[in-house]
């Protein structure tokens, strides 16, 4: 027996005040009306209706029975109204987990844009580096970088793919030289990212040629967090692989130098990682098709700022970027040739 079928019945019947109404109304016979508010009686063990074959009225305890009927009834319209709405409307808080390095540098910025469009939505924020049970801990989406997917039930958009690039300190190559190759790897102090992204305790670069080279070299210094790992190379500390966002302002102040331009560290696929793709709610399906549309950009003005930070020699490799105070004072004194040649 459906009982809230039975209760829309009973509560037609009354506001129509005749059986064959509320049967004309619902598309249905008069006796399967009937029956509907018998089986409502039957259950409760209570008459709700008094009832002759000219008239019909309520009785006591039917008539607090229709109220609460009403009540009820109209709980589960705005229930199912709020649940409509969650599908066609994005609002309310959205989980979203981000690894730590790609959940800072592009995930947080990406959800200040998408909250200036859609503000009803409120974001909640995990950056971890291990990645949760999304449907365990209640996420609606999850942002991942990696070689590639485990099997699982998940649904995932890759939204990009990205690779970590090699850096040093410009003082550190002026005492240890430029590699050339990544052969010259083995004369220098190579220092570790340790991320569940990357290959453990070894570097995998594709060359230009789509050439595969392996270094797995004993390092002095480990970190699982990049931006220590910039601090660590600026440092002088050694050689170490950066991901270009965490690059890119070392690069462009001099304190940071490309090592091997030509070749890049194992590429990583980014992925927008949710539960289901039936009836997506339209804060996770607003959020994922912003992220498609916006990770492609951001990676290609990556990509063009990093071009302008590489200058390379034709014969050394490329170029050893001068420190800060170095590039002001190269600055000045091209100023001062400037100057001299308007004199004369």
């Amino acid at each position: 027996m459906d009982t809230l079928r039975n209760m829309r019945i009973f509560v037609r019947v009354v506001e129509s005040g005749s059986f064959t109404r509320a049967a004309a109304s619902e598309t249905m016979t008069t006796a399967q009306v009937s029956r509907a508010v018998t089986d409502l009686e039957s259950r409760l063990r209570t008459r709700l209706l008094n009832r002759t074959t000219r008239r019909m009225s309520l009785t006591e305890a039917g008539e607090r029975y229709l109220q609460s009927c009403k009540r009820i009834l109209a709980d589960i319209e705005q229930a199912e109204a709020e649940a409509a709405a969650a599908h066609a409307n994005p609002a309310g808080k959205l989980r979203v987990y981000g690894g730590t390095s790609f959940g800072q540098h592009y995930v947080m910025p990406l959800i200040a844009r998408y909250q200036q469009h859609l503000p009803e939505v409120a974001v909640d924020l995990t950056i971890a580096q291990q990645m949760p049970d999304i449907i365990e801990e209640g996420f609606d989406v999850a942002v991942v970088v990696a070689a590639e997917l485990e099997d699982s039930a998940l649904i995932s958009q890759q939204l990009g793919s990205t690779a970590a690039i090699l850096c040093a300190s410009p003082d550190y190559l002026r005492a240890r030289g430029v590699p050339q190759s990544f052969d010259d790897l083995a004369g220098h102090t190579c220092l570790h990212l340790t991320d569940a992204s990357l290959p453990a305790g070894q570097w995998v670069s594709e060359g230009p040629h789509g050439d595969t080279f392996r270094h797995t070299g004993v390092t002095p210094f480990q970190v699982n967090n990049p931006e220590a790992l910039a601090l660590a190379i600026r440092e002088g500390m050694g050689i170490g692989p950066l991901p270009v966002p965490v690059a890119l302002p070392g690069l462009a102040d001099g304190t940071l130098a490309r090592v091997l331009p030509t070749h890049r560290l194992q590429k990583l696929n980014i992925y927008a990682l949710y539960a289901s793709r039936r009836y997506l709610d339209a804060k996770i399906r607003t959020f994922v098709e912003f992220l498609r549309e916006k990770v492609p950009l951001v990676l290609a003005e990556q990509e063009a700022a990093l071009a302008t930070c590489d200058v390379p020699s034709p014969r050394r490799g490329p170029a050893v970027p001068l420190r800060a105070r170095d590039a002001r004072d190269a600055r000045e004194i091209r100023g001062d040739a400037e100057r001299l040649r308007l004199v004369n």
